[in-house]
């Protein structure tokens, strides 16, 4: 059973960091489309940052480009998004998504949104 679970989501002042991790289970990582995307209040979802499973080539919204990191430890089999100079439009609900069909992203381009499995959220709120 595909299962992703996201962690460290917590309250944040503006210009913080936090790191989000998203541990799978029930299948491996490494052969699949990942990404974060993120629901705030009153928005629509938004694609934050994809990893790719055809050229590993990872891809960021304008918005957090610079700011965000996405990697993966194949080892423990868990996603992560490293958030820097958090701002307070970066609040929102933060998922993780996997795919198994092959992916490419092009240049500020991540529906993660729209890939096969997701996890609970985690949430995220920039605050002072």
């Amino acid at each position: 059973q595909v299962q992703l679970v996201e962690s460290g989501g917590d309250l944040v002042q503006p210009g913080g960091s936090l790191r989000l991790s998203c541990a799978a289970s029930g299948f491996t990582l490494n052969s699949y489309a990942l990404g974060w995307f993120r629901q705030a209040p009153g928005k629509q979802r938004e694609g934050v940052s994809c990893i790719g499973n055809i050229d590993r080539a990872t891809s960021y919204v304008q918005s957090v480009e610079g700011r965000f990191t996405i990697s993966r430890d194949n080892v423990k089999n868990t996603l992560y998004l490293q958030m820097t100079s958090l701002k307070p439009e970066d609040t929102a609900v933060y998922f993780c998504a996997a795919d198994p069909r092959r992916m490419r992203f092009g240049l500020n381009t991540c529906p993660a949104w729209s890939f096969t499995f997701r996890g609970q959220g985690t949430r995220v709120t920039v605050a002072s």
